[in-house]
């Protein structure tokens, strides 16, 4: 599955449990995940979405340490199951 659908169908989900899944660019700064998603309940969670099998680049991984650090929440997302985890995941939470 390519990186596009596996993005739009985590939109899909997100929307589902009545959260949103903002595009994520911010000029000047390369790497920043590709979605930040914001639920009901206020949490807010760091997307870098790849396709199935698709290693983080370095900058992608700087930023992942980075949000990390801020005690942010980051995921990287390659598949179906991934985003079912996800959701999940944000679900229990």
């Amino acid at each position: 599955m390519r990186e596009s659908a596996l993005e739009r169908r985590l939109v899909r989900e997100v929307e589902k449990i009545g959260g949103e899944c903002l595009k994520w660019t911010s000029p000047g700064n390369r790497g920043v995940p590709d979605r930040i998603v914001i639920v009901p309940s206020g949490r807010v969670y760091f997307v870098e979405m790849k396709a199935p099998g698709k290693p983080l680049e370095p900058l992608q991984e700087r930023w992942a340490k980075r949000l990390k650090a801020l005690g942010q929440k980051w995921y990287k997302i390659d598949s179906e199951i991934g985003i079912k985890r996800f959701i999940e995941e944000v679900m229990a939470a």
